[in-house]
């Protein structure tokens, strides 16, 4: 892969690490997850947030200076400053059935029995799943989805988007494919 920086983005259960991951590791680059800055260790996880600017700081310190990457996760509404580094940005959509039924797996294998009700998880647990499943649930102007897309259309680089519901190794074909024409046709950013 020649040097690009490519974020992959998409709701939650779309795929968006597992085809950042795969990506990073056939083109020989380094791959994040927005998750990793967002969040503080706790344990459980992902229960207190990094304020911006430190998260923004510590991308900027670590990730972002690199000259090839890919990142995953999403940055709409605090990431402008990251988005201006990349190249082109990979948009997973997923029917939300299929979706939900990944996040449902990846929660048990993740958690185990600690999900089950009376589990140590159970409430955080659902709360997750109600926010997953709003995503594409929210048909209203505002919500996640429709923001997505609004700020997708105000990006200046390129978007490629895809159905997650291909196997891996046609995304990432596809991906490798645009990279090699599209992405390549425009200017890199500084």
């Amino acid at each position: 892969m020649r040097r690009h920086r490519l974020f992959v983005t998409g709701a939650s259960g779309s795929g968006t690490t597992t085809l950042g991951r795969t990506l990073a590791s056939l083109h020989a680059v380094p791959h994040a997850d927005v998750d990793d800055y967002l969040w503080l260790p706790t344990s459980p996880p992902y229960t207190h947030k990094r304020p911006v600017e430190e998260r923004l700081a510590l991308m900027h310190a670590v990730f972002v200076p690199g000259d090839s990457w890919i990142l995953s996760g999403s940055l709409r509404s605090w990431g402008d400053s990251v988005i201006e580094k990349v190249d082109g940005v990979v948009f997973l959509t997923l029917d939300p059935r299929t979706r939900m039924g990944r996040l449902m797996s990846r929660q048990v294998v993740r958690y185990g029995d600690t999900i089950e009700r009376g589990g140590i998880n159970e409430v955080t647990h659902h709360d997750f799943l109600d926010w997953a499943r709003d995503y594409d649930n929210t048909p209203l102007a505002g919500g996640r989805r429709e923001k997505d897309e609004r700020w997708l259309a105000r990006l200046s680089c390129p978007v490629l988007r895809l159905n997650s519901a291909e196997p891996v190794a046609r995304l990432v074909a596809e991906v490798t494919d645009w990279l090699g024409s599209e992405v390549t046709a425009g200017d890199r950013r500084p």
